[in-house]
């Protein structure tokens, strides 16, 4: 198991956002976690990322609470795509990707031939190597989601954490998007709202509602015509996608 929550709580001015919630991510899981919106999701990342920590509870990475784990390790273990993503400065796509490098750096040392070979790699896994020269102000939406998540696979993390990855792409980059985070093979743990994208390439899901984690399972066994009704407020119809054979969720009014 890399990582564990058990029971972590997070209260803003006592209103629990995210109240009482467990899970797990197994080695090779690509986990999504869905919901509606303001649900919690986002805040529950956040904990098990450490840029929160949990009022209540705890999280572990490989049996350790992620709290006493020194930050530079942290990093060295976890990568984190979050939802909007920027620098404070404009700078070409491979001083953005190398930034993912430092956590295995040494600060007096520039970049090795080691960290630009994993530049390298990384922009060519997720199909933009093409642009390492490109200014960063000049890339589309799509082409910048690839050059944030290059960034995250630089650091060699055994953990991907992904905050609404897809969000601003249109159909198609957010198709290529996560077939590419499907093929690197990676643990990932993702926040999506597309019930399709989450019942295509996730393994296994939690439902979120109101702060709390209401079930989790395959796919098909979470995204139920009773479970969206309950917890989006919508009628759904479930069935098998004809090529994918995977879940595939319609809905009306």
């Amino acid at each position: 198991m890399i990582l564990q929550a058990e029971n972590v709580s997070w209260f803003i001015h006592e209103h629990p956002v995210v109240d009482c919630a467990s899970l797990y991510v197994l080695e090779g899981e690509c986990v999504g976690l869905i919901g509606p919106n303001g649900c919690g999701k986002s805040s529950l990342l956040r904990m098990l990322y450490r840029a929160v920590p949990p009022d209540t509870g705890e999280v572990q990475l490989h049996g350790r609470n992620i709290w006493k784990i020194k930050s530079r390790s942290f990093a060295q273990q976890t990568a984190v795509l979050a939802q909007e993503m920027t620098l404070p400065f404009d700078c070409s796509v491979r001083e953005a990707v190398s930034m993912g490098r430092f956590p295995h750096q040494t600060t007096w040392l520039r970049d090795s031939s080691d960290d630009h070979a994993h530049v390298r790699t990384s922009l060519e896994q997720v199909g933009a190597w093409e642009l390492v020269d490109r200014r960063l102000a000049t890339l589309s939406g799509g082409e910048r989601q690839r050059v944030w998540l290059a960034r995250a696979l630089a650091q060699q993390p055994q953990l991907l954490f992904l905050d609404e990855p897809t969000n601003h792409l249109d159909i198609r980059h957010q198709l290529n998007l996560m077939a590419r985070v499907r093929e690197l093979s990676k643990t990932t743990l993702v926040v999506l709202h597309d019930l399709n994208l989450a019942a295509q390439f996730c393994t296994r899901l939690y439902l979120m509602n109101k702060g709390r984690l209401v079930t989790e399972g395959a796919p098909e066994h979470v995204l139920t015509p009773e479970n969206l009704r309950s917890v989006y407020g919508v009628n759904a119809l479930v069935d098998q996608h004809p090529i994918t054979q995977r879940v595939r969720v319609s809905y009306w009014h």
